[in-house]
């Protein structure tokens, strides 16, 4: 599918949210059928080697770091299993622990993590996930990264319901106070046991809903990060090194790789990122009409698309930006965390 054919039904799903439309078929009824089985028989496989444990990462990060008379930035994951961390042993192997590790690097601010992400969640329990971080007015996340869309496909959530709840979320949010940013829906086409032609369905699927989940987002004045090499081209790439031993959520390697695609966006959005905010053209970024920015992030990777002006010849335009990326490493410990985050909860399995 080109991106001009993305961008129109990105536009059609995102529509159909925002003003309550019914689903949008993304394939022939029966061809989706067939393609969530095939995910549902991989995803039969989830937990072993892990026994479903997620661990527990929240804590205060970047503790070398001291900034007088200024609190520790706040940071909160949101999201299903990717957010949560599932498939890793060690809590500084999470991509909450690695963003807060990042942020607090390039910041050179402590940085305080609460991730209340819930494996296999859908989209529509992002209500109940933003109820809990906005609890306290007091402590309102200054960022919050949102991970979710997998779950969606495999559930078949229609994806006008899937956008719908996240745009939700992603207002309430930002009229909080906290700046957002999305990790959109990774690439259900390289699950190692869906094979062609239905791994080229799981892909469509996919990029679909991950230009949706963009144009729904910029819309709520939140930024997007392509989660494509989530389980994208690079795990398709090197499967055995980028899948964990479920061979369905991705391996310490592959969060890491999630996380340096991630880090440049929350950094960027808080303004601490060392970097201009203009276009850089030897990189292809610049302005385009949202629905075409988003499906040109769907297809490429670690793509960011942000507001930019609010009407053009084509409706609202976006910034597309390809952010030079920056190694994440792991804290040197199980978790740098030294005490536990304020009203911190663990993300049930």
């Amino acid at each position: 599918m080109t991106s001009m054919s993305r961008a129109r039904v990105a536009r059609r799903i995102a529509a159909g949210a925002a003003y309550g439309g019914g689903g949008i078929g993304l394939a022939g009824a029966a061809a989706v059928g067939l393609v969530l089985a095939e995910v549902h028989m991989a995803r039969r496989h989830v937990g072993n080697g892990t026994s479903g444990r997620v661990p527990v990462a929240d804590g205060l990060y970047g503790t070398t770091y001291t900034v007088p008379d200024e609190p520790p930035l706040r940071l909160t994951m949101l999201g299903d299993s990717t957010a949560a961390g599932q498939g890793v042993h060690r809590a500084g192997q999470t991509p909450g622990a690695l963003l807060a590790s990042g942020l607090s690097a390039v910041a050179e601010r402590p940085v305080v993590l609460h991730n209340v992400a819930l494996p296999g969640a859908t989209s529509d329990d992002l209500d109940r996930q933003v109820a809990l971080v906005l609890a306290n007015p007091a402590l309102v996340p200054d960022i919050c990264v949102i991970m979710i869309g997998a779950n969606d496909v495999t559930h078949r959530m229609p994806p006008t319901r899937s956008v719908r709840h996240l745009s939700a979320a992603v207002r309430r949010l930002r009229t909080a106070g906290a700046e957002v940013v999305v990790g959109t829906c990774p690439d259900l086409g390289t699950v190692e046991r869906v094979q062609q032609p239905l791994r080229w369905l799981a892909r469509r699927s996919s990029r679909q809903l991950a230009a949706a989940q963009t144009i729904g987002t910029v819309a709520q004045g939140g930024r997007t990060v392509s989660l494509g090499d989530l389980l994208g081209p690079e795990f398709e790439a090197n499967p055995r090194e980028l899948f964990g031993p479920d061979n369905y959520h991705p391996s310490a390697e592959g969060y890491a790789t999630a996380a340096m695609a991630v880090l440049p966006t929350v950094c960027a959005a808080l303004g601490v990122w060392p970097e201009e905010e203009r276009p850089d053209v030897s990189r292809r970024e610049g302005f385009l009409p949202v629905a075409r920015a988003a499906a040109e992030a769907a297809s490429e990777a670690g793509t960011e698309v942000t507001a930019a002006m609010p009407t053009g010849p084509r409706g609202p335009w976006a910034l597309l930006k390809r952010r030079r990326r920056r190694r994440v490493q792991e804290p040197e410990t199980e978790t740098e965390a030294t005490q536990a985050a304020p009203g911190s909860r663990k993300a049930s399995a």
